[in-house]
Parts: structure tokens; C-alpha cells; sequence
């Protein structure tokens, strides 16, 4: 400890114990086919979030602060559904899980093994899935 760590507040402390979330942004609808090629491989998630959502911010930011796994366990994408509702649609038709928003979807050899919605999504779930 040095001589001006204790001059520093609980906030800059745990700014320098976030771990950065190694996110994909899921922006075209032709990546669905690539995802599910991919998690033949490894697990895939998808997070469906919506932008001015204060629940789905909330769960978002739960989610990353408690996200722990590499990228060579799983991987994630985040789908903006402002930006993109047309990728929510062809998501919620493709794998048969009605739209939910927050939303997190576990893809596993072309299928959804899992899925929670608003407060029921926790990063200590996919766990289960690796």
C-alpha cells in the first residue's frame, strides 16, 4: 500500500476491480447463423437490452459487475433492441423464445438451453452451461 492509497475512496477502489465484459455487439441479422455455427464450439449468450430501460440498465449493470468467465468459456452478445428490433424479432422466432426485455439467451449446438428475463438474469447462471 503507498502513501496515497488511503486517500482513495471506496469508488476509485472498486473502478480498479472492474474487469472489462468482452462483449459482441450483435448488429445484423446474418451473425444469428454465424452465432449458431459458433456454439457448436462453446456456449453462446445473447443479452437483449433495451437502452431506456431503467430495469434493464439495472440488470446490466448487476450482470457485468458479478460477469467473471474468459471468452474461451463463452460468448456473449449484446443486442442494443432500440437499434436493432429486427434481430430481436428474427432471435425470438429462430430459437422459440418469446421476446422478453431484459432477456439473456444460452445457445448451445444451434439451441437455447437457457433463458431469464428482467431480474431473474444473474452471470453466475451461465456457469452451469461452460
Amino acid at each position: 500500500m503507498g502513501i496515497f492509497d488511503r486517500f482513495k475512496s471506496q469508488r476509485d477502489i472498486v473502478k480498479e476491480e472492474i474487469v472489462e465484459v468482452p462483449w459482441h455487439r450483435l448488429t445484423d441479422v446474418d451473425q444469428l447463423d454465424t452465432l449458431e455455427e459458433e456454439s457448436k464450439e462453446k456456449p453462446i449468450v445473447i443479452f437483449k437490452h433495451s437502452t431506456r430501460c431503467g430495469i434493464s440498465a439495472m440488470v446490466l449493470r448487476q450482470f457485468e459487475s458479478a460477469y467473471d468467465l474468459t471468452e474461451a468459456e463463452i460468448k456473449l452478445y449484446f443486442l442494443d433492441l432500440l437499434q436493432h428490433r429486427n434481430i430481436s424479432n428474427e432471435v425470438a422466432s429462430r430459437f422459440g423464445v418469446t421476446h422478453q426485455s431484459p432477456q439473456v439467451l444460452v445457445i448451445k449446438n444451434g439451441n437455447v438451453v437457457h433463458h431469464d428475463s428482467h431480474h431473474s438474469i444473474s452471470a453466475a447462471h451461465l456457469k452451469e452451461y461452460i
